[in-house]
């Protein structure tokens, strides 16, 4: 068979080269294309500063202050000295030294004796007393805790002797009724300072009147000095209907 093309024109020879020359150029294209990028034109014209504006100065407009002149500096009195005459006596003033002598003569101090102040007991209830009132009749009593006994039960004979329960009923009152009374037997033996708390007044009235109404008693003492003595009495009563 004859060959109709020229050998030297044969492409088919370089195929190989042609094809890795296309993919050379194909790879160069893709990696433009990649690397291609676009900006909005119109965001840029918007967003831009101009420098030129902001960077003048702007000196503000300033008042000039008068200031006034320092006030002038106070005047110096000048020192005047007078002259003294050698005859004029002049009194000095002669402090005395300090210092003592060995040989000045050394007083003797006394013994500096304490006084010892007691403390006054004003008022001690009848609970812890040392030595208890001693009411009228209860003389023979030989010990405190007897003398309490029977000082206690002499009080509540007189209040109940004494006392008006009538009034309870005149006042609309019912059903068991309380008062409770505080006085002090003072250092002389006599009742003050009486206090009393009732459901009526008029119940109070009663109570301190009764109370201020007991005997003169022997006083009370506390490590062997009269004192004022504390009692509480309390006073209840049924009202009957």
């Amino acid at each position: 068979m004859e060959i109709k093309k020229n050998p030297d024109y044969d492409l088919s020879r370089r195929s190989l080269l042609f094809f890795q020359l296309g993919m050379v150029i194909m790879l160069f294209l893709t990696w433009q294309l990649l690397e291609w990028k676009t900006y909005d034109k119109s965001n840029l014209e918007t967003g831009q500063i101009e420098v030129a504006d902001a960077l003048d100065e702007i000196i503000p407009i300033t008042e000039q202050i008068n200031t006034p002149p320092p006030p002038p500096a106070p005047s110096i009195t000048p020192l005047v000295i007078l002259e003294v005459e050698n005859e004029s006596e002049i009194e000095e003033s002669v402090i005395e030294s300090t210092e003592t002598n060995q040989n000045d003569k050394i007083l003797e101090i006394e013994e500096i004796a304490e006084e010892v102040v007691e403390e006054e007991i004003v008022n001690v209830p009848f609970a812890v007393i040392e030595d208890v009132p001693v009411y009228p009749g209860c003389e023979s009593a030989n010990n405190n805790e007897a003398r309490k006994e029977c000082m206690s039960k002499k009080i509540e004979e007189f209040v109940k002797k004494n006392f008006d329960t009538e009034l309870a009923s005149e006042l609309g009152l019912e059903g068991r009724q309380r008062i409770f009374v505080t006085f002090k037997i003072n250092k002389n033996g006599n009742v003050v300072d009486v206090r009393a708390r009732a459901p009526h007044i008029k119940l109070e009235e009663e109570a301190v009147k009764i109370v201020k109404s007991l005997p003169h008693m022997t006083p009370g003492e506390q490590r062997g000095v009269p004192v004022g003595v504390l009692y509480g009495l309390p006073i209840v009563f049924q009202v009957e209907n």
